[in-house]
């Protein structure tokens, strides 16, 4: 995922600020992800309204929040066990 588009805006926004300011000011940047892009006014409004403190509280958001296109492949893991009733690859142990 890359913020690179913002170019600071949302570090150089008045803090406190509500997410319908910042989808007002910002919410046509688009955000470029793992498999396609999003607006900022598309990720916040997911959101429903809440005030932001700070711009870290803002990309925290955007980051959590950042539809299925943000990640490789869904459902894919190499970590976890199958959850019961799966079928998965058979454990080894190193």
């Amino acid at each position: 995922m890359k913020f690179d588009c913002l170019d600071g805006c949302l570090d150089r926004h008045q803090y406190p600020a509500s997410s319908t300011e910042l989808i007002d000011e910002h919410g046509d940047q688009t955000i470029e992800l793992q498999n396609g892009t999003e607006t900022v006014g598309e990720v916040l409004a997911r959101l429903g309204e809440q005030t932001y403190e700070a711009p870290e509280d803002v990309y925290t958001d955007l980051r959590s929040a950042v539809g299925h296109e943000a990640i490789g492949r869904r459902g894919y893991s190499d970590r976890d066990a199958p959850a019961l009733g799966e079928t998965g690859p058979t454990q080894l142990s190193f």
